[in-house]
């Protein structure tokens, strides 16, 4: 029997999405000085995908955090996101967990929906569990501190932090950006983060905004109680009551400044008091 060559596209999303309509002026940008950041090559089951890195120039043994694109791919804001994780002293990086399916940079706004139909819905949980668990060996092999690794995601991704903690033992700390809680199976999403709660050993910190009208209530209540149920009783949702889906995504009219700054505090607050460090 023959085998399919399966295809892969080899570079990240340049500048920001364009499927989030027009930029925020508002965009925070963080430069690369005292950093060894960029695109790198990360070897997977099947070949290699595109990911973004950035470190503390000269520094070994940087704790890691995992940085889970949202739905747009990883273009700047994931990027950034990489790089201000990297001015606090970690190793950071962003696989391009879309490798596979397609090139999240072709569509703009007006095109979200095929956006969805053509790539974000083709993706397979497995298949991204297995790619996270290549990129940690491949930040090991780069000299990161991998004992205890962090991750952190938005939107799409929010829900890959949940199910990613689930899935290795090893991750210490999380946090999850409104990431889809509930949902009904498919084959190639077998399971929701509230299925997958009792399971979670880390310590995962929720930042969901209240007025975010694709989470339901319901959903945050019910991950609170799957949580407990499990004995994780270190692990806490935050909810945002004047914020919408996407309300750190400081490129997007979603944006709400003022809860950013108070959820990014507290993220890094997390990371430090959990033991990423």
């Amino acid at each position: 029997m023959t085998g399919t060559r399966r295809s892969f596209i080899t570079t990240l999303v340049t500048g920001f999405t364009l499927a989030a309509g027009p930029i925020n002026a508002a965009a925070i940008v963080t430069d690369t000085a005292g950093l060894d950041a960029g695109e790198v090559s990360i070897p997977v089951s099947d070949g290699r995908i595109p990911g973004y890195r950035a470190r503390p120039a000269g520094m070994t043994n940087a704790p890691v955090i995992l940085v889970i694109q949202e739905i747009f791919g990883v273009h700047e804001f994931i990027k950034d996101v990489c790089r201000r994780f990297a001015k606090l002293g970690y190793y950071a990086v962003a696989p391009a967990l879309y490798a596979r399916q397609g090139d999240p940079a072709r569509y703009d706004m007006a095109h979200l929906e095929q956006l969805v139909a053509d790539i974000v819905s083709k993706v397979p949980d497995e298949e991204v569990m297995s790619d996270l668990d290549a990129t940690v060996a491949f930040a090991k092999s780069e000299g990161a501190d991998t004992a205890g690794p962090g991750i952190t995601g938005f939107c799409w991704g929010g829900r890959i932090v949940w199910l990613y903690a689930a899935h290795n033992p090893l991750i210490r700390a999380g946090v999850a950006w409104y990431g889809p809680l509930g949902g009904k199976p498919t084959p190639l999403k077998p399971k929701s983060a509230i299925d997958l709660a009792p399971q979670i050993r880390a310590r995962i910190l929720g930042n969901y905004g209240g007025k975010d009208m694709g989470i339901p209530p319901a959903d945050i209540e019910a991950m609170r109680a799957a949580l407990k149920s499990g004995g994780n009783l270190r692990s806490r949702i935050d909810v945002y009551a004047d914020a919408q889906h996407g309300f750190f995504a400081d490129y997007r009219s979603s944006y709400d400044e003022k809860d950013a700054k108070i959820a990014w505090a507290n993220t890094v607050k997390w990371f430090a008091d959990n033991g990423v460090k």
